[in-house]
């Protein structure tokens, strides 16, 4: 059965992710962060230790310094100054004047040409710097971080200089600019509770909210697995809450939802809960999730199923082989295709949409490269110790050995529950052709729904033209249309 949705009314999203090299996380969507530029150099330290990185190839081995706010009237002038000073450098390109401000890891790390390009494609997707509308500040031990917030063409980003205690700059980001939560129209908060548990699995502890309809039990119970990268529970990018929007909208009408924070957003760092493949990294914690569910009071065990957005989909039928408890699957934008052809695919879309690009030498050269290391990706030789910066996003082999061979659309044949496969048409993630080898597999299957929503891209937020990366810095919540469809499918799905 298929659902053609010609249109949505409202906003919406559902989104992907970060990568964390350190961890071994894969990025799913790499493509939405390389063009968005949100780039970030790791905090130095007194001991002079400490590493550097770019987005999206990895988060950095540090830990960004966050701490207390303190309110903007009482920002020490000097330091307000100074970091407006500094990006107002950067705004005039002097960045080799802000590289005299930094302290000796970070100007290894990120050199005056190595800022310029950072700066540049933050401009290129943000539609260009316009002028500072704000400065605040935070207390974390001895680093004291100064936020700019920069008002840029199309987006809001938060420019955090990390200063230590000798004034020198030990730490830079961007960030989309944090906005307060705002529900959508959809959502009736006075319908149900949330409460705060944990997903235990093993040493592994990961906070989690279980969002319970009001009334009489017992309810259809869904659990949210997260796309690649250090996901929190609510899947946040920028403004958006894409998880959030769903738990709370499913809960309106009548479901329990239990989201959880990732992994790797929680354990991150830590190498002792490394995830070298994707049974680490989502599958075995999305069972954990699953059975704490169905351990919660007034959930109706025949009806447990499991939603998995972008690489949580793409995973589904591994899954599946471990929870014949439940009741149905639900994919979202989910990858179809081998995950180095991905990653290629949406790095060229990008290049596309800057035809101007295609000419330039160093894009070229990054593009070539790419390909040499999907190609490595592909090699019959690839083997356990081939070098992970000779493959994709720098992630090592065995990550990639696991997904050999993987079809996950010939997979899902074997899932005997009924399915929900959804997919925006605006997604240039995960597209159209990864959709349609969902339906080519599955279409002579009773029990698979298909839903195609042409306006809603990969975060299943409703746009129109040409899909770019600088909508998603744009806030905006789960089309209601597919919060309906999949309440509708928990609802009626039989086994």
């Amino acid at each position: 059965m298929e659902k053609q949705v010609e249109g949505c009314t409202g906003l919406s999203p559902l989104g992907g992710a970060l990568s964390d090299a350190r961890a071994r996380v894969p990025l799913l969507c790499v493509a939405m962060l390389l063009a968005l530029a949100l780039w970030l150099v790791g905090c130095g330290n007194s001991s002079g230790t400490g590493s550097s990185s770019t987005l999206p190839e990895s988060t950095d081995t540090t830990k960004e310094a966050t701490g207390t706010t303190i309110p903007p009237e009482t920002v020490p002038p000097e330091l307000a100054d100074r970091a407006l000073e500094l990006v107002q450098l950067m705004a005039e390109g002097s960045f080799s004047q802000v590289v005299l401000s930094f302290d000796e890891t970070m100007a290894a790390a990120l050199p005056a040409a190595k800022l310029a390009e950072v700066w540049q494609a933050l401009e290129q997707q943000t539609g260009g710097f316009v002028e500072p509308s704000g400065v605040r500040m935070e207390t974390a031990g001895g680093y004291r971080p100064v936020i700019v917030t920069g008002l840029f063409g199309e987006a809001k980003i938060d420019i955090r200089i990390v200063f230590d205690d000798q004034d020198r700059v030990a730490g830079l980001f961007f960030k989309p600019s944090e906005t307060a939560y705002v529900s959508p129209s959809y959502v009736d908060p006075a319908a149900f509770t949330e409460s705060e548990i944990a997903v235990e699995n093993g040493e592994i502890r990961l906070p989690a909210t279980l969002s319970v309809p009001l009334g009489g039990g017992p309810f259809p119970a869904v659990v949210l697995v997260h796309g690649s990268g250090p996901n929190d529970r609510d899947e946040t990018f920028g403004p958006n809450k894409p998880f959030r929007d769903l738990a709370q909208g499913l809960a309106t009408a009548g479901i329990v939802v239990l989201r959880y924070d990732k992994r790797t957003f929680v354990y991150g760092q830590e190498a002792d809960f490394s995830v070298p493949t994707v049974k680490e990294e989502t599958v075995d914690d999305a069972l954990a999730a699953f059975a704490l569910l169905r351990g919660v009071q007034d959930v109706d065990l025949s009806r447990t199923f499991i939603l998995g957005h972008s690489l949580g989909g793409m995973l589904m039928p591994r899954i599946a082989v471990e929870a014949p408890q439940a009741a149905g699957f639900v994919l979202l934008a989910a990858v179809a295709r081998p995950l180095e052809d991905l990653i290629l695919a949406q790095n060229r879309y990008l290049l596309s949409l800057d035809p101007g690009r295609n000419s330039d030498s160093e894009a070229e050269s990054g593009l070539a490269e790419l390909e040499k290391q999907v190609q490595k990706v592909k090699d019959p030789g690839l083997a356990a110790d081939t070098p992970a910066v000779e493959l994709p996003l720098g992630i090592p082999a065995a990550y990639w050995l696991d997904l050999r061979g993987y079809e996950p659309a010939t997979a899902a044949k074997a899932i005997d529950q009924p399915l929900l496969v959804a997919q925006g048409g605006r997604d240039y993630q995960v597209t159209e052709q990864d959709f349609e080898m969902w339906r080519d597999a599955l279409s002579d299957r009773a029990d698979v729904t298909f839903a195609f929503y042409p306006e809603l891209n990969h975060l299943f937020v409703e746009g129109e033209g040409v899909s770019r990366p600088s909508e998603y810095l744009v806030e905006g919540h789960v089309a209601e249309g597919v919060v309906e469809d999949i309440s509708a499918f928990v609802s009626t799905a039989v086994r």
